[in-house]
């Protein structure tokens, strides 16, 4: 029997391109709890993951527990695709909230491609995308101070209000955005104190408010 459009797996507002919805219909759709770590750095797998709900965030560690965020992945994004060569998982994936993905194998992922050659170039411009930011961030850790950092991350992340302000997500803490600009919490936290105090940045409903444009140097 052919499944009606309304049995689609995928829900319909996920943004994707036709040819990732039509691999994420033949992969094997998963639901995972906030905080259930679901790529471990270092670890092999074949496996790469479509996320149809929820965010996740890709991080490492070192040897004293420290951490630094490469992103946060929301629906439509997909991730694992880095060690489909066979190599070791570049980075570790966790889930910020409940989370639901479509999980699909090498081999499922080798014929899609070859079949699709669309979805290759697309693949291939993704890959091509987060090697950019990666070496943009490396670039950043080695060349910019803590501050220009903090100040790229924040205009960055922040996203419009309906009075023209620009606001963070609620989940970016002052811990977050540490592990994301590579500093230490007490840092951040002291920067951000002397903006709030300059009348740059505000904290309402429990989210960092960019009240006007931010100094390029303090």
């Amino acid at each position: 029997m052919t499944a009606r459009p309304d049995d689609d797996p995928i829900p319909a507002d996920v943004p994707m391109s036709a040819g990732l919805r039509a691999l994420a219909r033949k992969g094997e759709l998963r639901r995972y709890r906030k905080g259930t770590l679901l790529i471990q750095e270092g670890d092999h797998g074949d496996q790469l993951y479509i996320l149809l709900t929820g965010s996740v965030k890709a991080y490492s560690t070192d040897e004293r527990d420290r951490e630094i965020t490469y992103g946060t992945l929301a629906p439509g994004d997909y991730f694992g695709e880095m060690s489909l060569d066979g190599g070791p998982r570049s980075a570790s994936v966790i889930t910020l909230e409940a989370t639901r993905c479509s999980v699909v194998s090498r081999e499922i992922l080798r014929e899609h491609i070859a079949n699709d050659a669309q979805f290759a170039f697309e693949l291939l411009e993704r890959v091509i995308a987060r090697v950019r930011a990666l070496t943009d961030n490396a670039r950043s850790l080695a060349l910019l101070g803590v501050y220009p950092r903090l100040v790229k991350l924040l205009n960055t992340q922040a996203q419009e209000l309906p009075d023209g302000r620009r606001a963070l997500p609620a989940r970016l803490t002052h811990q977050a955005l540490a592990n994301h600009v590579g500093a230490s919490r007490e840092m951040v936290s002291r920067l951000m104190k002397d903006l709030a105090r300059g009348g740059y940045v505000a904290v309402e409903q429990h989210r960092i408010v960019l009240v006007r444009p931010l100094p390029t140097s303090w």
